[in-house]
């Protein structure tokens, strides 16, 4: 049921380019969550995620610290060997020093037609953060208009808008499903269809969605749910590592990262002026640890999807070197911890070091059956 989610991630590249064939239309790679696709759905534009392949390379190190996460460094090893060859442009949505510098170096090593870097604000408790974001989304319409060659109207940031917004509310949707006691998909096909919304056309997408939601009710998995398992933390697409763990005896119900809930979890409200209403929903989404102070207000909403979703344990995923997640890891754990959540951290490199990462796992998955048996 959920296999064209993951062929689409896997052969992410040829729908681009097919896409672009069949359309005539440009792709523009991003770099972060923050960007507003609402507004290249409007100029028919296709935005794809830049993704790393999680392969050894070696042609990074000329452009980008080694002591810098390894998902920015892949991302990079991407463009660099000539992978994302097909994108008309590249973007950021200013978000953290690591990612910021796999844009740069791509924007100066690898020719794009359109580049731009979108000043995303960092503190986005303040009060002045909408309507600054909605300066910088004006002065992004106008490049966007410029470069496609035609007007972006109110009409069309209402299709932008309801495209997104649409796919965002039939994947909620979907996750509901999850909060059964023996949930109709696997933590790994939730990924799979998130995932794939931000690399193909969510218009295709939502079709999809819809098929899904026709036949989802009527659907159960010949297995043990085991140990409902959340998994927190910034990028996720380590597949292998998600079917590897629910085939121990688990199920991940739910997760907090911005390849997972962080990505859709908010519409765009319906506001006359459609701009400041696309820079709410950004200011306003559950956000990342880069820019969640002076308060750390995501904690709570990361609890609450815990109970919500009556999680029995957290698998924390680091990437390493990832200093926002690192911060927020120990704050994490004390609340999960305080309200009888338990927690594990797991440091990700480009690869998986399954056979370390496996025993780990299983020995937090038997404490927590142990729990659960003996209270």
């Amino acid at each position: 049921m959920f296999e064209k989610f993951r062929e689409w991630y896997e052969k992410r590249h040829e729908y681009a380019r097919e896409w672009k064939e069949k359309t005539g239309g440009k792709v523009l790679g991003y770099f972060c969550t923050y960007v507003p696709e609402e507004i290249l759905y409007a100029a028919d534009v296709l935005p794809v995620r830049i993704l790393g392949s999680h392969e050894i390379q070696s042609v990074t190190e000329p452009h980008i610290f080694a002591m810098y996460c390894p998902f920015c460094r892949d991302c990079l090893a991407q463009g660099l060997q000539g992978r994302y060859d097909y994108l008309d442009g590249i973007m950021i949505a200013q978000s953290c020093l690591h990612i910021r510098q796999a844009y740069t170096s791509w924007d100066l090593h690898i020719p794009v037609d359109f580049s731009y870097y979108l000043n995303m604000p960092h503190k986005v408790q303040s009060p002045h953060s909408i309507p600054f974001l909605k300066g910088e989304l004006e002065e992004f319409k106008k490049a966007v208009e410029e470069w496609v060659g035609k007007k972006i109207t109110n009409e069309d940031l209402d299709k932008g808008i309801e495209i997104m917004n649409k796919n965002r509310r039939l994947m909620k949707q979907i996750y509901e499903f999850r909060k059964q006691d023996n949930p109709p998909l696997t933590g790994t096909e939730a990924l799979a269809m998130v995932i794939s919304s931000q690399m193909v056309d969510k218009r295709e997408h939502n079709q999809e969605l819809e098929r899904v939601l026709k036949e989802l009710p009527n659907r159960k998995l010949e297995r043990d749910p085991g140990v409902r398992l959340m998994h927190i933390g910034s990028v996720n697409d380590h597949f292998d590592f998600m079917e590897r763990v629910e085939q121990l005896g688990a199920t991940f119900v739910i997760d907090e990262q911005c390849t997972g809930t962080r990505y859709f979890w908010n519409e765009t409200p319906q506001k006359e002026d459609r701009l400041e209403a696309i820079a709410e929903r950004y200011v306003k989404r559950p956000p990342c640890p880069s820019k969640d102070w002076e308060e750390r207000t995501r904690l709570q909403h990361v609890l609450d999807l815990a109970k919500e979703y009556k999680v029995q344990g957290a698998l924390l995923l680091q990437q390493k070197f990832c200093d926002p997640h690192e911060l927020d890891i120990p704050a994490i754990r004390e609340l999960f911890e305080n309200n009888g959540i338990r927690t594990y951290h797991l440091e990700f490199d480009i690869t998986v070091p399954w056979g370390q990462f496996r025993t780990r796992v299983e020995a937090f998955l038997e404490m927590l059956q142990e729990e659960l048996l003996y209270g």
